[in-house]
């Protein structure tokens, strides 16, 4: 079980793998451009080796990558889910190029429409991203917190998709402070075990990849994203230990997502926390 945090790739692309060792990280998550923009990275080969290179000095891994924030494969503008796609592909490109895992991503909004009426739109979008790049990166969609109409709050939507597009490189991650505000009690034992009992069932435990750490400012089934230091919010420390002690989640890093406790992200202190926890349910 690594510990690690999504960190800046300012200045250099192997920069990252540094900021990621300062706080005390095992592995790191970054963005391959900028998270708002269309704009596709400038990254040269070189750079990108560099990456890989400066992650097998220091000894970081894995490395994901999180998919720009526009992207949204429910949408029922052509254009917007052909400009998603062609995001997707960009990413698990750099993906293979760098050594990153995979791409992270929300699969979107569908604005009302419902989950049944999007459900083929999303599918042929994933199975286009994949085919424009080939390769063993992975596609990895990410829980969201049920807030306007997003897709995948809940397990079994998840799991549709997984089944639907039919490939092994399409994987998950957890994110715990979207689970919590969708209904799932991560608080708590008997919820962890409910959540991955559900995940087992809807999905497969081999899928779950990465988990996204973050405590939760919003209460149990609130729907609203928003994340706290791990400890500060109503997950809490318990809720940590019981996540952190359920076999499904051994082998999968934590990769924090978090403001920090001077507002300037994650940083060791939140590291550090979740390294005590790991070496309590592990001893």
């Amino acid at each position: 079980m690594k510990i690690g945090a999504h960190v800046s790739t300012a200045e250099a692309l192997q920069r990252s793998v540094d900021r990621g060792c300062e706080i005390g990280g095992e592995a790191i998550q970054i963005f391959a451009t900028a998270p708002q923009s269309w704009k596709p990275h400038a990254h040269t080969p070189e750079t990108m080796a560099l990456l890989r290179q400066h992650a097998g000095e220091m000894e970081i891994a894995p490395i994901f990558v999180h998919a720009i924030y526009l992207v949204n494969l429910a949408a029922d503008n052509e254009a917007h889910v052909e400009r998603s796609i062609e995001s997707l592909a960009q990413a698990l490109a750099f993906c293979e190029a760098t050594g990153a895992k995979g791409a992270i991503f929300h699969v979107g909004s569908h604005k009302g429409a419902g989950f049944a009426a999007v459900q083929p739109r999303i599918v042929a979008a994933m199975q286009a991203a994949l085919a424009r790049a080939p390769g063993e990166s992975w596609l990895v969609i990410e829980n969201s917190a049920g807030a306007g109409n997003t897709v995948g709050a809940k397990l079994a939507e998840v799991g549709t998709l997984v089944r639907d597009v039919g490939s092994e490189r399409v994987k998950v991650c957890i994110d715990t402070c979207h689970a919590f505000p969708s209904g799932y009690n991560v608080a708590e034992p008997e919820g962890v075990a409910a959540m991955m009992a559900e995940f087992a069932e809807e999905i497969g435990l081999e899928r779950l990849v990465a988990v996204h750490a973050n405590d939760s400012k919003g209460p149990l089934g609130g729907g609203k994203d928003r994340h706290e230091n791990i400890g500060e919010g109503y997950i809490g420390i318990g809720g940590f230990r019981a996540i952190m002690s359920h076999p499904a989640f051994h082998d999968a890093p934590f990769l924090l997502e978090v403001p920090g406790f001077t507002g300037k992200g994650p940083d060791r202190e939140n590291i550090e926390i979740l390294k005590r926890l790991r070496d309590e349910v592990c001893s």
